[in-house]
């Protein structure tokens, strides 16, 4: 199994991480920006089911990477799912970056929208466990390290406890 890196600014949020998560030894908690990690060979993106990396850690994202990712991403959204990835799903895609080398592109949302009552925060962790997995299985470049945002926390409005033990569900399921 890969190490996962939980990272965000929200101190709610990495103290809710923590405790969902203080079972996994794999898992690390990071409070602060992906920017600042050392190392990590996966960057998740929650964007929506459009490829619109334009607000929020996805701007960061696109920021850090460049525009051309994104612009890759609506490609193969465009290509593989007909203009619209669903909910749920989730690909990886390669950053050109020399050090972090992929991007797990997984939708929590269709549209921004508020998601707070629903469970994509789960069925999202689970497909980009699944497609991490899939990739580690079928590529000889494996994924060692990822780094996740908080999933549906920021448009989506998924408080951070919420948040967390959606996330902690799938994970320990996937486990």
């Amino acid at each position: 199994m890969f190490k996962l890196i939980l990272v965000d600014p929200k101190q709610e949020l990495c103290a809710a991480w923590e405790e969902a998560f203080a079972d996994f030894q794999s898992v690390q908690v990071t409070c602060g920006r992906f920017e600042t990690l050392p190392h990590f060979d996966c960057m998740v993106s929650a964007a929506n089911s459009f490829g619109l990396m334009d607000g929020g850690v996805d701007l960061a994202i696109t920021n850090f990477f460049g525009l051309e990712l994104m612009d890759r991403v609506q490609a193969h959204i465009i290509e593989r799912y007909r203009g619209e990835q669903p909910v749920g799903s989730s690909f990886i895609i390669p950053t050109g970056h020399p050090r972090h080398r992929y991007l797990a592109h997984t939708p929590t949302m269709r549209v921004p929208m508020h998601i707070w009552a629903t469970d994509n925060v789960y069925n999202a962790m689970w497909a980009m466990l699944l497609a991490v997995w899939q990739h580690n299985s079928s590529q000889s470049d494996p994924i060692e390290i990822v780094a996740c945002p908080g999933l549906g926390t920021a448009t989506g409005g998924v408080p951070p406890q919420e948040a967390a033990r959606q996330m902690a569900l799938a994970y320990r399921y996937f486990l």
